[in-house]
């Protein structure tokens, strides 16, 4: 069935923009599609592949007031429905209360990362740092049957429709949502159906945390008190406890007291983990300390008797040298580059007997942004799907699937010119091993002006796509992304 053209909105960004995140790979839609039956070109889509691939986008319409982020871009949604052997595929814009006004007014009207908030025009906003836009554009998550995408500096979650991207308002816990806002990468477990949150503020204590359950109910919000304001972007839990971390990399305090918001890394600093009893007595905190770095993404944690163990992406340089940039942006751009900031998985180990730490480089490989089996969380687990990065840049081109067991890696490329998206592992109906399933992106390809949606074997990514289908038009690279089961998404949308 022919794509349908749903809407197209007015950008003002320059028709001879030059900004390396707003064009190629990056250059930002402006139009919303319905595609029914999408065209497949090559293979064909598997008859036990039933759920929907969610993936965010950060994708402008205005110029900066100043400097561009690639993170400042307004949130869209792309959906693809797999189900008896066809694909259905939606995106839309995010319709939260910043993209709505700027809309109306016709220019960008908060600042963006690595802008003042002096620079902002409206005196409100949100995020932890203030004065921003809540682009809503860093994760997406699906709970109770309903998408969740988030901001990466805290902001409000919006519920938007895993089938057609429609944006259904907020999600405020029953009014009970935190002053803050929530960060991105609130955690959904498979086994309880609640949803673990945190959110992070300039404000004492300058970390909450919370749990909502099955039913949407907000079980409790607590703190986690920190020496000062930090940065941190994800979070993990195991089936007892949950992990956060308290990362050397932060707003330079000095600054800070000017109202200056540069990150700094601090490396005479260790870095420290909070672990904290999901159902118990949340006062008994147990800190950890081991060597200085920062994480962007955990993959997974679990309990192995006495101790817990996490895996999460290392940054052994986090910050990463700006001599010789020709400009702001250029020199925040160094902060992107998986290359530059040399991402390795990395596993740590806490022992809530001892109280002592340990930690052991898992893989050699610059990765990040890695994926496995959802119905594996807080359980032991062999396999990680994690994004190769191009040298100088934030965009993936492949991935690499990474064998916990055996150190073995199986490496992805898509070819000169092509870019992926982060590449969630869809458990094929009725599976029975870990990588028994599928791994579905994106693709921005530049040689052809075209994206596609690819499927890969989960058990043998490297021979190639399973399928591959044409998608109504380039999209917009981006960051995060999530698989939802198609049998548990049915549970609540009857006569799905």
């Amino acid at each position: 069935m022919a794509p349908e053209l749903l809407a197209t909105f007015t950008s003002t960004l320059p028709a001879d923009d030059h900004h390396p995140y707003r064009t190629g790979p990056w250059r930002p839609q402006r139009n919303e599609w319905r595609a029914l039956d999408l065209e497949v070109v090559e293979g064909k889509v598997p008859d036990d592949l039933d759920g929907v691939y969610l993936r965010q986008t950060e994708n402008p319409l205005h110029p900066p007031i100043k400097h561009y982020h690639p993170f400042d871009g307004d949130g869209m949604l792309h959906c693809i429905e797999f189900r008896d052997g066809k694909a259905n595929y939606h995106n839309k814009f995010v319709r939260t209360d910043g993209f709505l006004a700027e809309q109306q007014a016709g220019r960008s009207l908060w600042a963006g990362f690595i802008e003042n908030p002096s620079d902002a025009e409206r005196t409100d906003g949100w995020g932890a740092r203030g004065r921003m836009k809540d682009a809503s554009s860093t994760d997406v998550i699906v709970h109770r049957g309903v998408a969740l995408t988030s901001f990466y500096l805290c902001g409000d979650l919006y519920r938007v429709d895993p089938y057609t991207a429609e944006t259904l308002g907020k999600e405020t816990f029953g009014g009970r949502i935190p002053d803050w806002g929530v960060s991105a990468h609130p955690k959904v477990d498979p086994v309880t159906g609640e949803l673990l949150f945190f959110s992070y503020s300039k404000e004492s204590p300058y970390l909450k945390w919370g749990t909502v359950d099955k039913d949407g109910n907000l079980l409790h919000l607590d703190d986690v008190e920190l020496p000062g304001p930090r940065m941190p972007h994800d979070m993990a839990f195991t089936e007892n406890y949950v992990i956060f971390n308290d990362l050397p990399l932060f707003w330079d305090p000095e600054l800070l007291r000017l109202d200056l918001h540069l990150p700094r890394f601090f490396p005479e600093l260790p870095s420290r983990w909070a672990v904290v009893p999901r159902h118990g007595d949340r006062s008994k905190v147990m800190w950890f300390e081991t060597d200085p770095t920062y994480v962007l993404h955990f993959t997974n944690a679990y309990e192995d008797g006495d101790e817990i163990v996490l895996d999460g992406f290392f940054q052994a340089n986090p910050s990463p040298s700006v001599h010789g940039a020709r400009s702001i942006e250029e020199a925040a751009f160094r902060w992107l580059d998986l290359d530059m900031f040399e991402s390795h998985l990395h596993r740590w180990r806490f022992n809530l007997v001892t109280g002592k730490a340990s930690e052991e480089r898992l893989s050699e490989s610059f990765t990040e942004f890695g994926m496995i089996n959802p119905n594996l969380q807080t359980r032991d687990y062999r396999y990680i799907y994690a994004a190769t990065g191009v040298p100088g840049k934030f965009l993936f081109d492949g991935l690499v699937k990474h064998d916990l067991r055996t150190g073995a890696q199986e490496r992805v490329s898509f070819g000169d010119g092509v870019f992926v998206s982060e590449t969630p592992m869809a458990p094929r109906v009725g599976s029975t091993g870990e990588d028994d399933g599928y791994l579905v992106t994106f693709t921005m390809g530049m040689n052809d002006d075209a994206s596609y949606c690819v499927v890969l074997d989960a058990a043998r990514p490297a021979d190639g796509p399973v399928c591959k289908l044409r998608l109504p038009e380039r999209i917009c690279s981006g960051t995060h992304s999530t698989w939802a089961d198609g049998a548990e998404l049915r549970q609540w949308h009857p006569g799905r």
